[in-house]
């Protein structure tokens, strides 16, 4: 039997990622980031897949972090523990290969900041999002006061952070926490449609496209539009996937990636 937590498929260039400990609503350990960690190394290898895709089974995306596993732990081991989540997340988002979150239901503290480390979000219209870390005399662990604010802005951030309130799909979509929002039984077959669509365009185009937004987001202006005139011009020249995209264009057939 396979004691793995989480599990994999991959079918046309789509790799979906499930977590599977619905007993415990999903709940991140330690063995979660050890898994994921390997996961995100096996993907940066991997040429085959275009898009990763992450859920969960059962009534949660993720509930939290394991609270049994955390109980215990001294000053020191609560920073380690915060720091191993920190880096597998930061891990999974600077991967070059597009991550969705397909959030199924509750997606709270160390889940939504899961969610939150992904690319974007498409939520079920039972999807629950919370940071409700201050009941219990804590605080976020894994980056959430800091990815928060960089997506909802920082009253809104503030606002769910202190009263650890949790909020529904159709706020989360207000807010700009989700991108799109749909019902439960199409969930799955929303988020691989937009996944194909993506592993349909250029994958260099795709792969560039993620690390320039995303490093540009933390530098300057002037700085980002450095980055991204290089990029741009990486993708032009001989044999190159720009010119295969505008050549097929012109020559109006589908481009054929490499």
């Amino acid at each position: 039997m396979d004691d793995k937590i989480l599990q994999t498929k991959l079918e046309e260039g789509i790799l979906l990622i499930t977590i599977t400990r619905p007993k415990a609503m999903n709940a991140l350990n330690a063995q979660f980031f050890r898994e994921m960690d390997e996961l995100v190394a096996s993907v940066k290898a991997d040429k085959e897949v275009r898009v990763v895709v992450i859920t969960g089974e059962g009534k949660a995306f993720v509930a939290g972090a394991d609270i049994a596993e955390m109980v215990n732990k001294n000053q020191a081991e609560g920073e380690a523990f915060s720091r191993l989540g920190q880096n597998t997340f930061r891990s999974l988002e600077k991967l070059d290969t597009p991550v969705i979150a397909a959030v199924n239901g509750f997606a709270l503290g160390g889940g939504m900041e899961l969610a939150m480390a992904c690319d974007f979000r498409i939520a079920s219209t039972k999807a629950k999002f919370g940071q409700p870390e201050v009941n219990l005399g804590l605080i976020p662990g894994y980056a959430g006061t800091q990815r928060l604010s960089r997506l909802t802005g920082m009253g809104n951030a503030l606002y769910l952070l202190m009263t650890a309130g949790m909020i529904g799909a159709d706020e989360a979509l207000r807010i700009g926490l989700v991108q799109k929002v749909v019902e439960p039984e199409a969930l799955m077959d929303e988020v691989m449609k937009i996944a194909k669509n993506i592993a349909s365009k250029g994958p260099q185009a795709i792969k560039k496209v993620k690390v320039v937004a995303r490093r540009g987001y933390e530098m300057s202006l002037d700085e980002g539009a450095d980055l991204e005139a290089e990029a741009f011009g990486s993708l032009f020249g001989d044999n190159s996937e720009g010119r295969e995209g505008m050549q097929a264009f012109l020559e109006k057939r589908k481009p054929e990636w490499k």
